[in-house]
């Protein structure tokens, strides 16, 4: 089951569960999972069926808006950000068209989530660098704005393996190795 938020919800979460409050503990935790669309075997489809069973719930956000429209819904407690995240869903007749030019939104994702009151661990997802110099960069940069980790590709070769380490070691560093399953 792959949730997607609506921005248009006011109350209900996009599984049909009720908003939790903001100050309401959480018996389940909220993972928020933004994917760019640079690979059709995204992450963001292969982890909420995995981690469910285990007290997570998955949303995915597909655009730096839906971010901004999800987290005045409800908390987030992990964010795996995709650093090519576009700031605003193309329209489909743009895309249609051939003339689907987006800006990148990762960077403006991060200091959003990072400005709460309560900001979510981050893992932050990047697409395969080719030049070593602008890795080092955007690495720098990620640490810079309080992100837990940085996971290369996660679409390659070991790459949902190495994802789903640092979502253990998030857990395990920001909730004290356990996550009560409602």
């Amino acid at each position: 089951m792959r949730a997607h938020f609506s921005p248009n919800s006011d109350s209900v979460l996009p599984d049909g569960k009720a908003h939790q409050p903001a100050h309401a503990p959480a018996r389940r935790l909220n993972l928020l999972l933004s994917y760019g669309g640079w690979r059709e075997d995204a992450f963001s489809s292969v982890l909420p069926p995995i981690l469910a069973p285990r007290g997570i719930d998955c949303f995915t956000a597909r655009s730096a808006d839906e971010v901004s429209s999800f987290i005045r819904a409800a908390t987030v407690h992990i964010a795996v950000i995709d650093l090519g995240i576009p700031m605003h869903q193309p329209s489909p007749t743009a895309v249609a068209d051939g003339v689907s030019r987006t800006v990148a939104g990762g960077a403006r994702v991060l200091q959003l989530l990072r400005r709460l009151e309560q900001p979510p661990a981050l893992i932050l997802v990047r697409p395969p660098q080719a030049d070593p110099t602008e890795s080092a960069r955007t690495l720098r940069e990620a640490l810079h704005e309080g992100v837990f980790t940085v996971v290369d590709d996660p679409t390659g070769p070991h790459g949902m393996e190495h994802l789903l380490r640092a979502l253990k070691s998030c857990v395990d560093r920001h909730f004290a190795n356990h996550w009560n399953a409602a």
